[in-house]
């Protein structure tokens, strides 16, 4: 691949290339600090002093260019307004065409600029990554909230594009008021849902959507899913072009359909935990034996969720299908084990389950096949329908009371599960195969498109001007280093994708390595929460299954309220390392919460007590994932092994850990359950604390 200085400088507008950032310079220079500060002639505050200097420098010919071109844009527009005043009064429809033509030329210009800022914007956060990278400072964070608290801010001019509001206003306003020639002139204004129709409109409002990324809810959720993008798609094309390109692999039913599937798999992963307890013991195991019957399907997901990233490459439509049935028979042996009396057959079904995890593809079509502009709320979606997958599994589970025999098969509320959802599973399968469309792939198309990507990257550094970034500079030593005579290429090799687990973990940071942990950790308290629920409220309070579903359901509708909470107010208000930091600590007192010590163990405990932690959980994965979409690197980004495999494979271990946990703790009986297994979740918490504390302390 090629270096960003020499896209900036093959993909530059020609007349405007002396208003660039001197990208070539900036890197040279922090090049130089090197040596200097090595013998000793630079100090690290005189290093500090002079790169900003230089790079105020940038900004402000950026932004005096920026407001010149705007300038003139507001000139033409004045001028096209005062002929269009002059037609409202003597409508001519010839030179009604000429004046949308006008008005389109001046959209194509504000295009233009839309994209000289885009390129400037994405060369800033680069170099500030550079500079960070090579001396170990948190410059950015420093640079970026200084200059954006200014009253007099430059960077402010850059980022959010300031007074380019109006000039969009402007041509949106008269192009809408000009598309009917009869002369027709409704307002935006007046009718703000009536669609923008001219094509222009829609290419400045795509570059637009491009340049402003705030914090937001919706913003907020695509994050959680840990969809990623890489900075250089973002280079590769114009926002039209890249927006034609997706669209015609864009197919709205086939986005449902992936959507759906994601949803089913969350029913069917919790459907099953309030019985696993009852359904074990009528085989003639233990109850805590549900540890390894709820955890079984997270072990085959260790290796579905590989397979699956990797096929996915090649299509998504097969993989769907054999989801689809891999899931259909295992809920059906899943249900037949009781008939049969075997608990193998029971492990094979959850087994079976945990193989059709299709995860990895649906995160990998939102992220190679939605549209940019939508592909936030699509993001957010599957979010959404993983959390309301995991509310619906218990509450159906406490629907199906009931238990009858057909011909010797027994439908009772523990075999009820596997049937219903072997149903869902296969007409799913049914709509799957007439409704969904394969996407087209292009010739060349290897494997670089990802399997999580949706929160642009180049979106943090704007979001900074609220508040510092955390992590978002951050980057391997292979992302584009220079070469030996300092040219702008960068090695293939430094930007192929990791080829294997090794691979990528050589490419993890640090702080990487914290946001996993820390990852692991909430996926193991909550894995510990759900799983030994229906054991231990069984064991201290006499709960009946109704009950246990009841609770588990409540749970479930927390996470999008809490979401839309952080992401719309305490995101804005708290910067991510405080929130992440917050959010660990109150899942370390619900934990604390929920140890049966001396006083009799009441239910106000445990349904406190859990609370406080699943919600706590919820916040600190928001925050994580959100975090850790940023902090990855470009190289992880793509291909088989990318971010959202490593995540989901410390979420999944941690899971297996857990329900194994369980099971062993079991073997000590009933009564010492609940603290043995929350000891290993008090631990991990800590040292969790306690890794974000050492890292952010060494950093800041």
């Amino acid at each position: 691949m090629v270096a960003f200085g020499k896209k900036l400088k093959e993909r530059s507008i020609e007349e405007w290339q002396e208003y660039y950032i001197n990208y070539k310079l900036m890197k040279k220079k922090v090049k130089q600090y090197g040596p200097q500060i090595e013998v000793g002639s630079l100090d690290r505050r005189h290093v500090l002093k002079d790169f900003s200097r230089m790079l105020d420098h940038q900004i402000e010919k950026i932004a005096l260019f920026m407001l010149e071109q705007q300038g003139l844009l507001s000139s033409r527009l004045q001028k096209l307004r005062e002929w269009h005043d002059t037609l409202q009064d003597e409508p001519d429809l010839s030179q009604i065409a000429k004046l949308r033509e006008a008005y389109r030329a001046v959209g194509q210009d504000l295009l233009k600029l839309l994209f000289f800022i885009d390129m400037n914007a994405i060369g800033i956060r680069k170099i500030l990554k550079k500079f960070d990278k090579r001396f170990g400072y948190r410059f950015t964070n420093y640079y970026v909230k200084t200059r954006a608290d200014h009253p007099y801010s430059q960077l402010q001019q850059v980022f959010r594009h300031v007074g380019l509001g109006a000039v969009v206003g402007a041509i949106s306003r008269n192009l809408h008021e000009l598309q009917n020639n009869e002369g027709s002139y409704l307002s935006i204004y007046d009718q703000p849902v009536l669609p923008l129709q001219d094509p222009v409109v829609d290419s400045i409002k795509n570059a637009v959507d491009r340049l402003t990324h705030s914090t937001n809810f919706l913003n907020f959720m695509a994050q959680h899913a840990l969809i990623m993008q890489d900075d250089e798609d973002l280079l590769m094309l114009p926002p039209d072009e890249q927006a034609e390109k997706e669209e015609g692999r864009y197919h709205f039913m086939s986005l449902l359909l992936n959507l759906a599937n994601t949803f089913l798999y969350m029913v069917n992963t919790y459907i099953i935990v309030p019985t696993a307890d009852d359904y074990s013991m009528s085989l003639g195991a233990a109850a805590t034996v549900c540890g390894v019957v709820i955890g079984a399907m997270a072990v085959a997901q260790l290796f579905s969720s590989v397979y699956f990233s990797a096929w996915s490459n090649k299509s998504y439509f097969k993989p769907l299908i054999f989801s689809s049935i891999v899931l259909f028979f295992g809920n059906l042996l899943y249900a037949l084990a009781y008939d049969f009396n075997s608990l193998a057959l029971l492990l094979i079904g959850r087994l079976f389950c945990g193989f059709g995890s299709a995860r990895a593809v649906n995160r990998r079509y939102i992220s190679d096949c939605v549209p940019l502009k939508i592909r936030m709320q699509a993001s957010a979606g599957f979010v959404s329908a993983s959390a309301l997958g995991m509310a619906c599994g218990p509450a159906l589970a406490g629907l199906l009371q009931t238990d009858f025999k057909i011909k010797n098969v027994t439908f009772n509320q523990d075999t009820l599960p596997g049937w219903v959802m072997a149903v869902a599973w296969l007409l799913y399968l049914v709509w799957l195969a007439i409704s969904f469309r394969e996407p087209a792939r292009e010739p060349e198309e290897i494997h670089t498109s990802q399997e999580s990507t949706s929160a642009d990257q180049d979106g943090n550094i704007e979001k900074g001007l609220k508040k510092p970034l955390l992590l978002a500079s951050e980057e391997t030593e292979h992302d584009e280093e220079d070469d030996g005579d300092g040219s702008e290429e960068s090695s293939d090799d430094s930007r192929k994708p990791a080829n294997s687990f090794v691979a990528a973990y050589k490419l993890l940071t640090p702080s990487v390595k914290v946001q996993l942990l820390i990852y692991f950790m909430l996926k193991y308290a909550m894995e510990i929460l759900l799983s030994e629920s229906s054991v231990v409220t069984t064991y201290y309070f006499g709960w009946s299954m109704s009950s246990v579903s009841i609770f588990l359901f409540c749970l479930g509708l927390t996470v999008l309220p809490v979401n839309l909470v952080v992401g719309s107010y305490i995101s804005n208000m708290f910067e991510d390392r405080q929130i992440l930091l917050a959010s660990e600590i109150m899942v370390c007192i619900g934990i604390v919460l929920s140890f049966h010590v001396v006083i009799p163990y009441t239910v106000p405990q445990y349904v406190i007590s859990g609370f406080i932690m699943f919600v706590s959980a919820e916040v600190l994965e928001g925050v994580n994932l959100s975090l850790l979409s940023r902090v990855m690197s470009s190289r992880l980004s793509r291909g088989t092994y990318n971010g959202g495999l490593l995540s989901t494979e410390a979420g999944t271990i941690a899971r297996v850990i857990a329900d194994a946990t369980i099971t062993l703790a079991g073997f000590l009986g009933q009564s010492m359950l609940l603290n043995v297994t929350l000891l290993p979740s008090l631990i991990i918490c800590v040292l969790s604390i306690l890794a974000t504390c050492y890292t952010y302390n060494s950093l800041y």
